[in-house]
């Protein structure tokens, strides 16, 4: 059976996998993984428009990518790129259509944010089934960096809502000032961020019982950076990270240190990757918020997400 690829791009960061099936553990055999912080949604929620310099960093790192595709000998029809919030947003996103695809030779599907939710919940929960000590019905929680998912099944998504609070969207609505990030953040912006991430709530609340959940699941860079954090990690180490379990208490106080932290004293934070240095704060409080709504103690991170489930959904057409 023939590799796939799968591309997801982002507001803050584009990914990269490259997978082929595992008949040993019936699931995915990683044979590229990748990441680049690219900042696509610089501006967006301001401007309405994907800047030439955020198209351009991330036109660079679909070079590399379509190399490693080619490298791999995946063709162009077991390639699919998705893109999420910054291009549904922008006024402009035919430039970055017409990029895609003379770079990669595939058009980039910009999917809702229900399609999104949908892929995010296959790629989290997929095996979880062969896990007794996990309970369904699973919340998957994807903050990304201009929205957040929230999706509720067991076997199959029961309810799914995407909102507009994500890390990058949120640090830029509230703790950007004249160019400069609030170092550290006032009071005053921290609750704006939360009367921002509550309102949200309520929006999901009236699609998604957040209530109902047994098992969150919780997904993309600033859950698993707050879980290496929580584990005190020398480096960034993904194996370890995967299906770690944070507990509220955990959560909150690792939430409260980084809003309190200057630029400096974050970056400094050994799993840090440097282009969340500004929006990890905002992260980690909407994480905070969202296990404080749901009654959560504790949530389950995962490395395995959207990129995997757009990966499935190749597979799954394949055979």
């Amino acid at each position: 059976m023939t590799a796939v690829a799968a591309i997801d791009c982002g507001t803050n960061s584009i990914r990269l996998l490259i997978a082929e099936p595992d008949p040993e553990t019936g699931g995915l055999r990683d044979l590229d993984r990748r990441m680049e912080i690219v900042r696509l949604g610089q501006g967006v929620d301001r401007t309405g428009r994907l800047a030439p310099e955020a198209l351009e960093r991330t036109f660079a790192a679909c070079r590399a990518y379509a190399e490693a595709v080619a490298a791999h000998g995946v063709p162009a029809d077991r390639v699919r790129f998705v893109a999420t919030s910054a291009s549904r947003d922008a006024e402009n996103r035919a430039d970055f259509v017409r990029g895609i695809r003379e770079i990669l030779g595939t058009d980039p599907e910009v999917i809702t944010g229900e399609e999104e939710a949908a892929l995010s919940f296959t790629g989290a929960t997929r095996e979880l089934a062969a896990r007794p000590d996990l309970t369904p019905p699973y919340l998957v929680l994807d903050i990304g960096g201009g929205s957040t998912e929230f999706v509720l099944g067991d076997g199959r998504v029961r309810a799914a809502r995407s909102v507009d609070i994500g890390c990058v969207r949120l640090t830029e609505r509230h703790l950007l000032r004249e160019g400069r990030i609030a170092d550290p953040p006032s009071a005053a912006q921290v609750a704006a961020i939360s009367a921002d991430v509550e309102a949200a709530l309520d929006l999901v609340a009236e699609r998604v019982p957040l209530t109902e959940t047994h098992t969150l699941v919780g997904l993309a860079g600033s859950v698993t950076t707050v879980a290496g954090i929580a584990l005190d990690l020398p480096a960034y180490d993904s194996g370890l990270i995967h299906h770690a379990r944070l507990s509220l208490a955990q959560v909150a106080e690792i939430s409260d240190r980084l809003l309190a932290a200057t630029h400096a004293e974050r970056a400094a934070i050994p799993v840090m990757h440097p282009g969340r240095v500004d929006v990890i704060g905002a992260g980690a409080l909407i994480l905070h918020l969202v296990m404080r709504r749901t009654g959560a103690r504790e949530v389950l991170v995962s490395e395995h997400d959207i990129l995997d489930g757009i990966a499935w959904s190749l597979l799954v057409d394949e055979g």
